[in-house]
């Protein structure tokens, strides 16, 4: 899959270029958000997942960006199905925040449908959380304070729709604020000499690695749809079952 482009949102004035795209290098951006969203440009996710940019919401914080993902079935009688979406959403406040401890935070909302007997497990919850605390660990990333609620909601039909099999849909909220290298000051950006083939990663230092990140929530959409890990088959790791009759687009 290529790489994504996006939308930025400048809070101080919401001008945006063509095709919707802020003119990131344009004043007022700060040079750290343009590293951190340009990580996030750079991911390539695997094959089942479609990442795409949305526009950012403009009150959260001065500089956002956003991008919404959908894991699609990966056979072909089911390549049009839905398993999971989500959307995950980087702030920046050049300012600093009180409750992210930081410069950036990430926001995210992810949902799938499941069976309805794998609702009725009281421990779903716990687990759907330790699937992103995972994530982002597997991924060894560092991020701090985070927060969220994991939501379940069971749907039964009557009159005439009674005929729809009863539903399930898990929902994950949450944020967290993914820390800058160690030793590094909040906000500060040091220009590297770039070696030849490298990401914006090797550009910057002071930036959280925003595309490790990313690629740590695309795990997370994968395992909350009922995908096996990328590649062979990892011990120790559980993913929900799919659900009967994806939901078509």
């Amino acid at each position: 899959m290529a790489a994504v482009q996006g939308h930025l949102s400048n809070g101080a004035d919401g001008a945006e270029g063509p095709d919707g795209a802020d003119t990131a290098d344009g004043d007022g951006t700060p040079p750290a958000f343009r590293h951190a969203v340009a990580g996030l440009c750079a991911v390539r996710p695997r094959p089942e997942v479609e990442l795409s940019p949305t526009p950012p919401p403009r009150r959260l914080a001065p500089f956002s960006y956003a991008l919404e993902a959908v894991v699609a079935a990966d056979t072909a009688e089911d390549e049009d199905e839905e398993l999971a979406e989500g959307r995950l959403i980087l702030l920046h406040d050049p300012a600093g925040h009180e409750s992210w401890r930081g410069t950036f935070r990430l926001v995210t909302l992810v949902h799938a449908d499941l069976e309805p007997e794998m609702a009725a497990d009281p421990l779903l919850p716990e687990v759907c959380w330790s699937w992103l605390t995972g994530a982002l660990e597997a991924r060894g990333v560092s991020y701090g304070r985070p927060s969220g609620t994991v939501t379940r909601a069971s749907s039964h039909y009557f009159g005439g729709i009674g005929e729809r099999e009863p539903s399930t849909r898990i929902e994950i909220r949450a944020s967290w604020t993914p820390e800058e290298p160690p030793g590094t000051e909040p906000g500060r950006v040091e220009r590297l000499r770039p070696e030849r083939g490298a990401g914006p990663s090797a550009e910057a230092a002071g930036v959280p690695d925003t595309a490790a990140h990313l690629a740590a929530w695309c795990d997370l959409l994968c395992q909350i749809a009922g995908l096996p890990p990328a590649g062979a088959a990892e011990a120790g790791v559980v993913s929900l079952p799919q659900r009967r009759g994806p939901q078509p687009r």
